[in-house]
């Protein structure tokens, strides 16, 4: 079953579908550091770092199913919430062009949660119509990876599957989640990931708990809810923080990679971490798309 890979960035939801059977003809993205990780991390076809509003999808060689995780900036309260009002929000009908010309047996679309109610819900009724327009049944569902990928990652995330020819699709069932973050965690870290001192003295009277992880949120200190689990990664950075033996910290790339449920085989480009935590932060939970996956398998098989 052969697909492409859209907005690819370093490979998650190839790496999650690839896991299961299918076979990746094509990606695009063009993030020139996402792309030197993925070309690190897997065999041909490299990434067209073309832009996509550039590419005629005549191009693009046959496939069976399109994936792609499309921009979710206009959407996110983390950006300015301008939907279709922003460039990168169009590029939705880029992917129905694409979907329109090569007409896949289905297709995987991810996004934030807060596509449903963007705009009172207008902007996703605009693209539920336009996928069902184009002759597709269409699935949607919004799955946590702490409750769908036993990883301890408060990640939700809206799913949007569609086939043409509909077999009783249903996504995956709930989980126990088994895992803690501390599970994931390296016992000896660089000195560069701690907290400076001058930082600690601003919040050594908040972060007290060895057993949550905590948060920067718009100036402050959060401490997340839920024992051993990490609040979503952003694209930000260094966002969740621990404390270990040591002191107070922030998480490595490598750590914040696992919590997207990368293996520690998952090789980095030589780019600096501020990339590594934006790439982490984009992706996927590898996990959680090999199980949808999985369901998307027993339709088109």
């Amino acid at each position: 079953m052969k697909t492409i890979d859209l907005f690819a960035g370093v490979g998650g939801i190839r790496m999650g579908l690839e896991s299961c059977g299918f076979e990746t003809v094509w990606a695009n993205d063009f993030d020139k550091k996402a792309f030197l990780t993925y070309n690190k991390n897997f065999d041909a076809p490299a990434v067209d770092i073309r832009d996509l509003t550039k590419i005629d999808a005549n191009e693009i060689p046959e496939f069976n199913v399109l994936t792609g995780g499309f921009p979710c900036q206009p959407f996110s309260r983390a950006g300015l919430e301008k939907g279709f009002e922003d460039t990168r929000g169009t590029l939705f009908f880029n992917i129905a062009d694409i979907i329109q010309t090569h007409k896949p047996h289905s297709f995987l679309l991810e996004n934030v949660k807060g596509l449903l109610g963007h705009d009172k819900g207008h902007t996703f009724k605009v693209i539920l119509r336009t996928l069902e327009n184009l002759g597709y049944t269409v699935h949607y569902q919004v799955l946590n990876s702490k409750t769908h990928a036993n990883v301890p990652h408060n990640r939700e995330r809206l799913f949007i599957v569609g086939f043409l020819a509909d077999r009783g699709f249903k996504f995956p069932e709930p989980i126990p989640l088994t895992t803690s973050i501390f599970d994931l965690l390296d016992t000896d870290v660089d000195d560069k990931y701690y907290l400076s001192d001058s930082l600690m003295e601003k919040v050594s009277e908040e972060i007290t708990d060895c057993n949550h992880v905590y948060q920067w949120r718009y100036g402050y200190v959060r401490k997340h809810m839920t024992p051993g689990v990490s609040p979503c990664l952003l694209t930000g950075g260094t966002n969740s923080i621990v404390m270990d033996k040591k002191g107070v910290r922030y998480i490595t790339p490598r750590e914040a990679f696992r919590l997207q449920g990368f293996p520690d085989s998952y090789q980095f480009a030589d780019v600096p971490d501020r990339s590594l935590y934006k790439h982490a932060g984009n992706s996927v939970t590898v996990p959680l798309i090999q199980r949808i996956g999985e369901q998307m398998w027993k339709v088109l098989s």
